[in-house]
């Protein structure tokens, strides 16, 4: 590496070790204001060792935590400070932030967990899984057919929350020796949340909610189309009068690339001229609420390989997928991409007559159905509550079998 690179290196690691610092003085100066989790209560851990960029991924189960909690309670336990901070600031249920491992297994003695939580694939998920006494299930945070929903590290995991059909094919086609028996169908319960979100105008024009995901971190996750299809397609939108553009990127945008980073911020520029030039326009950039509301907020939704287009097959109105431009990006056969005609970055500047097509399309029920199975209100929730509580009592009653109960 030249030395202007170290350079550079040395003063991003200095500033991230200045950053941690800070955090963790703002959590240690907020933990004595909560009430202690008392010992014996906590059941359910959720275990996000993760820093503050991934906290989307605990947001999106705020609500479903909540309501399992009544029954059932439940905590998140964090390693990083900067994500402590922000769930300390917002979480719905309690949050204890553990420095390492050893401290970790001094916390669990104290309580009564059977039941341990993961979000992501984090490396780092794998320290807390050595303990066996609690049940270690996999919930992921989106339900989607990119190559990450089909990773052999699903084995490690006593079960694994899966939406609904889909996934277990998916999971059959591409995991080796994964007992069926272990993937639990859930839904989608996060439909089943009524998210709070701005009030857009009701004056006609139909909403378009672009929600291009992150370009990932390794080629074959390369489905982000924020370079090569978001600057033309929002362009296009906003010289139509008919539209409103809802601009909602993925919390990771511009994490690896620079490229995508000058996109995001080429587009939002886009919105703020044209609402400049029509101020009842109200476009919209949003970066931050949490993901929800635009699925009842908007006609229309343009998105990538990602979660964003699942949750929204669940609504039933139109919808358009980009192609990945990347040639590395992993692109295999599955109802959602079998079923819709992709959009290519060499058709991103006539988006306005796809979209008009695919208005007139018929709903995806079926295709609902298939990734997610029963999506009548309150269906969801349920099932991964039914499934949460099953969890725990099952293995409450083999630690007392073993004289073991904890």
């Amino acid at each position: 590496m030249p030395v202007a690179g170290e350079v550079r290196a040395v003063v991003r690691r200095a500033r991230a070790y200045a950053r941690r610092r800070r955090d963790a003085r703002v959590v240690a100066g907020l933990l004595p204001g909560r009430p202690p989790v008392a010992a014996g209560t906590v059941e359910v851990v959720v275990y996000f060792p993760d820093t503050a960029v991934n906290v989307y991924q605990v947001q999106q189960w705020y609500e479903p935590l909540r309501r399992l909690s009544q029954d059932h309670p439940v905590v998140v336990v964090t390693r990083e400070p900067d994500a402590t901070r922000l769930l300390l600031a917002e979480c719905p249920v309690p949050v204890v932030p553990i420095r390492n491992i050893a401290e970790l297994e001094r916390w669990l003695a104290t309580q009564k967990v059977t039941l341990m939580l993961y979000v992501n694939q984090n490396a780092n998920n794998f320290s807390a899984m050595r303990f066996a006494e609690p049940a270690h299930v996999f919930v992921s945070h989106g339900e989607s057919d990119k190559a990450y929903m089909v990773s052999n590290q699903l084995k490690a995991y006593d079960a694994v929350m899966v939406a609904g059909q889909a996934a277990v094919d998916r999971i059959a086609a591409h995991v080796i020796d994964l007992p069926a028996e272990h993937l639990v169908r859930i839904g989608r319960p996060q439909v089943d949340v009524a998210y709070a979100g701005p009030d857009l105008p009701d004056d006609g024009r139909a909403v378009v909610l672009y929600a291009p995901t992150w370009e990932g971190d390794r080629p074959s996750m390369s489905y982000s189309s924020l370079a090569s299809h978001g600057p033309a397609m929002v362009e296009a939108l906003l010289a139509d009068p008919r539209f409103r553009v809802v601009y909602r990127p993925h919390p990771r945008t511009g994490v690896q690339s620079e490229q995508t980073r000058a996109a995001h911020l080429d587009v939002a520029r886009m919105i703020e001229r044209a609402n400049a030039a029509d101020p009842t326009a109200r476009h919209l950039v949003d970066t931050g609420t949490a993901f929800g509301w635009h699925l009842r907020a908007a006609d229309v939704c343009i998105t990538d390989i990602s979660a964003v287009a699942y949750d929204w097959l669940a609504t039933g109105r139109a919808l358009l997928v980009t192609r990945p431009a990347s040639p590395d990006a992993v692109l295999e056969g599955s109802p959602l991409v079998d079923a819709l005609p992709l959009v290519d970055a060499a058709d991103a500047g006539g988006i306005v007559d796809l979209v008009l097509a695919a208005v007139k399309e018929p709903s995806h029920g079926a295709m609902a159905k298939l990734y997610f199975g029963d999506t009548s209100p309150g269906a969801s929730m349920e099932r991964f509550l039914t499934a949460a509580s099953d969890l725990v009592a099952t293995r409450r009653a083999a630690l007392r079998a073993r004289g073991a109960d904890a």
